[in-house]
């Protein structure tokens, strides 16, 4: 079984013909697939056909905008996420441009695969991360650097607060005291103002364009309400509001939120200390974790980081543990393909039929959707092998209708 994401694909023949494969890159980018003239004909099988040779993908990534006062530790945290050497000082704005970095998602289910097929890389989901400038209260107001940053973040699919949790003589805060709940109540509220400064630009452009009759009344209607309740001090993301007439603004308090508690030794190995905190944000989710642990463990062997996860109670680092609740936070999973060339993880939203799932890969697999092969990734690796999954009956062909699983190992099948 030659699946689905390794550099060479195959589909169905067409009647009465071979099968083709079809190349191509990854999903960071479009698919180039040879022009074909109408002479030449189009091949129905591998998807080429007499269309303009470039064609979109369908990418389904996870973007998360970090957040926070001056000094928690968002730089240091992001260093560790990216292996970057951004600047991380003791002092206010050391952030003045937008840091972004790519950080493959941990899943060490493809060096499995890569073991059974002989795959030559393994290429995991990734989620970016971009971090900005620290706010302080007044930030709507002009303290500080204002909140211009905040436009570096809108397009982010979910906000990560990084809070501060440890206590140190040597690193300043910016409001004097360590307060987490202090510091979650700022950052919100300037998040709050941030998104009625958007409204209020938007209102009289809405009422405009409603004048002309080139907009629906009720996305002013919805502009109205969503205002209404960031003045009452609501954030937007727990509110029961429809905003997908506006979701064009990128307003922030409508986004996910995961707050990250950066933390010392002591609080990690005290439980009560993390459910205090924890209660801070409840129903929102909380990560702990000390940035400057993480800084060390990305320079050490598995083996050694395990055991200095162990010597503060962790079986899981904070950054595993942030890029799998910033998936969980937004509905997505995996599904994963293998072959000769490379094992990949290709991220879909939860729910997603096979379809859909395919359009990731390609938008032809989507349009030109016959079926797939799927196995479980606990069938397979329990067999051994495709031939012997088949032999046990564990390889499934499943149609447009079926719900991806995480997990599931693919080959897709199309026709276009």
């Amino acid at each position: 079984m030659s699946v689905a994401a390794a550099t060479d694909i195959r589909a169905l023949p067409a009647r009465g013909g071979d099968p083709k494969r079809v190349p191509y890159p990854g999903a960071q980018q479009d698919l180039d697939l040879p022009a074909r003239s109408s002479a030449q004909g189009g091949c129905r099988t591998c998807g080429i056909g007499i269309a303009p040779s470039r064609l979109p993908l369908t990418h389904v990534a996870l973007t998360i905008g970090i957040v926070g006062l001056p000094n928690v530790g968002k730089s240091t945290l992001f260093n560790a996420l990216t292996k970057n050497q951004v600047l991380a000082a003791n002092y206010p704005f050391a952030t003045i441009e937008p840091n972004i970095g790519v950080v493959n998602l941990p899943d060490p289910r493809l060096d499995t695969l890569a073991g059974i097929f002989g795959s030559e890389r393994v290429l995991p989901a990734t989620v970016s991360f971009v971090d900005i400038a620290g706010i302080v209260r007044g930030a709507s107001e002009g303290e500080g650097l204002g909140n211009k940053f905040l436009a570096n973040i809108r397009e982010a699919d979910a906000i990560a607060q990084v809070v501060r949790g440890f206590s140190d003589a040597d690193v300043v805060h910016v409001d004097g005291a360590v307060d987490p709940r202090a510091d979650i109540e700022t950052i919100n509220t300037e998040l709050i103002l941030a998104d009625l400064e958007t409204l209020e630009r938007a209102i009289p452009r809405f009422e405009k364009e409603i004048k002309g009759k080139k907009l629906d009344p009720s996305v002013l209607a919805v502009t109205q309400e969503a205002r209404d309740l960031l003045q009452k001090g609501t954030a937007l993301s727990a509110a029961s509001l429809d905003l997908t007439p506006i979701k064009e603004l990128g307003l922030l308090t409508a986004k996910p939120f995961i707050y990250v508690f950066n933390v010392d030794e002591a609080v990690l190995l005290d439980a009560s200390r993390r459910a205090a905190l924890a209660a801070l944000v409840a129903p929102a989710e909380a990560v702990f974790l000390d940035a400057k642990l993480e800084s060390e463990l990305i320079d050490l062997d598995a083996a050694d980081a395990a055991e200095l996860l162990a010597s503060t109670g962790q079986t899981e680092s904070g950054l595993d543990q942030l890029a799998r609740v910033g998936f969980a936070t937004l509905g997505l999973q995996t599904y994963l393909t293998a072959g000769p060339k490379e094992s990949r993880a290709w991220t879909i939203h939860s729910g997603w039929k096979a379809p859909q799932a395919a359009g990731v890969i390609h938008t032809d697999f989507e349009r030109g959707f016959i079926k797939a092969e799927v196995i479980s990734f606990s069938d397979l690796v329990d067999a051994g092998s495709v031939s012997e999954a088949r032999t046990r009956g564990r390889v499934r062909i499943e149609g447009k209708d079926y719900v991806m699983q995480d997990g599931d190992v693919v080959e897709w099948r199309f026709n276009v």
